[in-house]
């Protein structure tokens, strides 16, 4: 099923995700519906506070961006009660966008690797050092669940030239082919 993507300016998209536990209920379904979610709104990676649930609980398919015979470098990873235990080497810019902030995109910079830890689908405990776009996909991934949105890492004036496009997205002013949730 798919889901509502919460907006910029809801406050659940600032809240810290708590760790689940086994007894978790229904985190199959809530997973295929994060993936279908996912999928329909044309995006690479989503994180449970998106669709409303405060929730250490993110994926992540970079496998979509590979070009044709490098399918094999991209992932396709649940990640289920992720801690990053380290980020390193040297930092770099990209372009990157949110399903809960349409239409904005803006430079991040971020370390170009990153060692997690979570649990997989089937409770088994994992641990992985991710590089490059794998690894800035998680990273976004992984401020979501912390409560932060890549609009607080941009440069002050490209947070000035934006913040009108901002305010227009907390007040459903946005043309999107997905549905959304917007701040009351």
């Amino acid at each position: 099923m798919v889901l509502p993507i919460y907006a910029f300016g809801h406050p659940i998209l600032k809240k810290v995700g708590e760790d689940i536990n086994t007894d978790y209920e229904g985190l199959s379904d809530l997973l295929d519906n994060m993936w279908e979610t996912m999928y329909h709104a044309d995006g690479v990676g989503l994180a449970a506070p998106q669709i409303g649930r405060a929730i250490r609980i993110f994926l992540v398919d970079t496998v979509q961006t590979m070009k044709e015979g490098e399918e094999d470098k991209g992932i396709k990873i649940a990640f289920i009660n992720a801690h990053i235990v380290d980020e390193s080497g040297e930092p770099w810019s990209y372009e990157e966008g949110c399903l809960s902030i349409p239409n904005i995109r803006g430079e991040v910079s971020r370390p170009e690797s990153v060692t997690i830890t979570w649990v997989d689908e089937n409770w088994k405990e994992q641990k992985e050092t991710f590089k490059g776009i794998n690894a800035r996909v998680i990273q976004h991934e992984y401020d979501h669940i912390e409560g932060h949105l890549f609009t607080e890492k941009l440069k002050p004036l490209k947070k000035k030239l934006i913040s009108r496009k901002l305010e227009a997205i907390k007040k459903g002013n946005v043309k999107i082919h997905y549905r959304m949730k917007f701040p009351k």
